[in-house]
Order: C-alpha cells, then structure tokens, then sequence
C-alpha cells in the first residue's frame, strides 16, 4: 500500500465519521413524536421527556391574570392530561378548541412549547338557504 492510498483511507474514514456525527446528532434533536392523548395516558412512562406533539381537545382553559401563564387540560376520548403553556396563544385557543401541542411529558403534566389551535366552523362553508 503507497502512502497516497493510505492518506485517501484516512481522509475518508474521517469524512464519512464527520458526516455520520452530524447526520446522527441533527436526527436526534429533531425527533417528535405526534400522539393522541389516549395513547400517551395508555402508557406515560413510555412518552415521558421525549418531545412530543399531543393532538387533543382543551377545556378549563385558566390564564394567570397580567401574565401569559395559561394552565388547561387536553382530552380525548375519556383520556385527560393537565397541561401547561407560557406564551402567546392563538386566537381560536379557547375551550373545546382542537389543538396540538408542542412540548414534553413530564410527572407533573405535558409542558408545552408551542400551541396550535383549530376552529372547523370557521373554515366551514355556509349553507345556502333556498
């Protein structure tokens, strides 16, 4: 073997290690995971710490006065998570609004990051009266 092709392997094997490091640390960091409330209440342990996007129903929406604090609670089916958020909410976030929330599981509730809030009935075409 010449030195050349000793200098080539090394150079590769340094390259394919740094793009390998790179691809594995960028995948990690952007692995979500998106569950309904029912199937993170079906086993919590699994879900906890991990980043998570919980689809669900939001009722006893609570917002801590002079604050943007809000604590509500997400259900589906007959599965409820108490959940927390700090931050501006969107305009349709309000109870028995749809939502997905950005955030991680803890013991304590789902600590979201983000909120995004639908409202069907708006985007509904109205019926015509004939």
């Amino acid at each position: 073997m010449t030195h050349r092709n000793i200098k080539i392997g090394v150079t590769a094997f340094v390259l394919v290690g740094a793009f390998t490091g790179l691809l594995w640390s960028t995948l990690a960091e952007g692995t979500e995971y998106y569950k309904h409330v029912d199937e993170v209440v079906a086993s919590p342990k699994q879900w906890e710490g991990k980043r998570l996007q919980l689809h669900g129903f939001a009722f006893d929406v609570r917002r801590k006065p002079d604050t943007l604090e809000y604590k509500f609670k997400v259900r589906n089916k007959d599965s409820v998570i108490d959940a927390t958020y700090t931050g501006i909410v969107p305009d349709t976030f309000k109870d028995d609004a749809e939502v997905v929330l950005q955030g991680r599981l803890t013991p304590d509730g789902f600590h979201a990051t983000g909120v995004m809030a639908k409202c069907p009935s708006k985007y509904e075409p109205t019926q015509k009266v004939g």
